[in-house]
């Protein structure tokens, strides 16, 4: 089972420098900045000596991505099988350099700082490209790996433009979140100049700049919604193809949210999109459905007040897709145990909310409970009380029954999750999320980032997280630094 799986960058609770915002950019969409205006900024010395870093959080796999580029062949990006690469064309002599790392970089859950310095002066061959993860340097290459000769010039990087997001077209764009930007020219940085190991944790972790940054350098943070090519420092990003204030997003290196962990959505035919929140079920599988997968959490926990909502926006209504929104335990995931609602075998710990055409109700250890209900379209809310052992479902901002998550009134609106001790659980640490056996469409929002229409911008009492109702009073939205408060 694949499931946080990589030792990188996930937050922290405080870092001494915070990251408010970041991009979301989908490859299905076309969605990137570009810097037209490059062309006319160059100069011998800046075609020898540059830097260009950014922080990433990866939510698609297996294709070709390209994350930046510049004119004529010169990208970092990651190729089908997940490796990074790096390549760079001369344009004068048609001679094309690249290093390509040797391992693997699938964590969707984590954030990846990559750093990429170009000094042609330098005597040493391999000292004239150097590419740093979360970092440290990397020295293990595959093929090609070639280097440029001692002084050679870039000239392919201002002989157009530069490009955040995609290079050349459709397909091979970024799909996931962007962060801190730069793009240092004449300057050969180091990643100490940018990031940090945490004296507690020793994770790597971005730290302010304090060097001059002056055009055609640039620096982007992307706190601007309406214009996210402006830059905090130095040249602006000149086009903007696709991208809207809705691409701006608060999933972020030093504060990290939940998304969608396909590489846990059993059945496979899932396909997700939009930063991790878009989950579309298609008709891959027999009688027009798919067996049943699911759309769960990055994040885990085993305690804590949580929250989180969703939206079923299937438009057909005669379809009942057997949607489920709710909770199950990873130990019963490592097990096989979702079964595709949520409803896991019998005698697994899992709890949910089914709806769909025909009305649904609360199960919770493949047991149907309360009143039937109906939710098409509209979006569900879920208030999960570890702690003393509750669920709580809103819709469109009714809870259930009238139930109260923030007094734990039982009143009939909780669902009381089991005691323990029977046997059921596994390790009692909870995913949450959603899943379908038939068609379904779920716009899932863990509070970094969604494409479910928001109009009043709620967040938790922490100021984490950005709803369309406000959580209850002591639950909070599922990142890094509620989950090491909370957590």
């Amino acid at each position: 089972m694949a499931f946080l799986t990589q030792a990188a960058n996930r937050g922290s609770v405080s870092t001494g420098y915070d990251i408010d915002n970041s991009l979301k950019v989908e490859n299905d969409n076309r969605e990137y900045i570009r810097w037209t205006n490059f062309s006319t900024q160059g100069s011998e010395a800046r075609k020898k000596k540059f830097s260009m870093s950014l922080w990433c959080k990866r939510t698609e796999l297996g294709r070709q991505q390209i994350i930046w580029s510049t004119s004529q062949n010169g990208y970092l990006g990651f190729d089908a099988a997940d490796t990074v690469v790096w390549y760079q064309q001369y344009v004068g002599s048609g001679t094309q350099i690249g290093i390509r790392t040797t391992r693997v970089f699938r964590d969707i859950g984590a954030w990846y700082h990559f750093m990429i310095v170009v000094d042609t002066a330098q005597s040493t061959e391999a000292n004239r490209v150097k590419m740093y993860v979360n970092g440290v340097q990397e020295t293990s290459f595959g093929t090609p790996n070639t280097y440029p000769s001692q002084n050679a010039q870039a000239s392919n990087l201002y002989e157009q433009h530069l490009v955040l997001g995609e290079w050349g077209g459709g397909s091979t764009g970024f799909s996931g979140y962007i962060a801190e930007y730069y793009f240092l020219s004449e300057i050969a940085a180091s990643p100490t100049d940018l990031g940090e190991y945490d004296e507690d944790t020793g994770i790597w972790k971005p730290k302010a700049y304090d060097g001059t940054i002056s055009s055609p350098s640039h620096f982007l943070e992307f706190k601007d919604g309406s214009d996210l090519g402006t830059a905090t420092s130095g040249l602006d990003g000149d086009y903007l193809e696709n991208l809207t204030a809705a691409d701006q997003a608060t999933d972020t290196p030093t504060n990290n949210f939940a998304t969608s962990n396909f590489l846990i959505s059993q059945g496979g035919y899932f396909v997700t999109t939009e930063g991790g929140t878009k989950c579309v079920l298609g008709t891959a599988g027999p009688g027009n459905n798919t067996g049943g997968v699911s759309a769960l959490s990055t994040i885990a926990v085993s305690k804590g007040k949580w929250y989180m909502e969703m939206k079923n926006d299937l438009a057909n209504d005669s379809v009942d897709s057997y949607a489920r929104f709710g909770f199950v335990d990873v130990g019963d995931l490592a097990d096989g145990g979702v079964d595709g609602q949520m409803i896991a075998k019998a005698g697994s710990a899992a709890g949910a909310y089914f709806g769909g055409t025909g009305g649904g109700r609360y199960h919770y250890n493949n047991t149907a409970q309360g009143n039937s209900t109906t939710w098409i379209r509209q979006v569900m809310g879920m208030a999960l009380d570890l702690d003393n052992r509750k669920a709580y479902f809103h819709i469109d901002g009714t809870y259930t029954n009238s139930g109260d998550p923030a007094n734990g009134t039982d009143n009939g609106g909780q669902y009381d999750m089991d005691t323990g001790g029977d046997g059921i659980y596994v390790d009692e640490t909870w995913v949450l999320g959603a899943s379908a056996y038939n068609l379904g469409i779920f716009l899932m929002n863990w509070g970094g980032y969604t494409v479910m229409p928001i109009s009043s911008a709620a967040t938790d009492a922490n100021g984490y997280g950005t709803f369309e109702y406000a959580p209850p009073t002591g639950y909070y939205a599922l990142c890094s630094k509620n989950l090491a408060e909370y957590g």
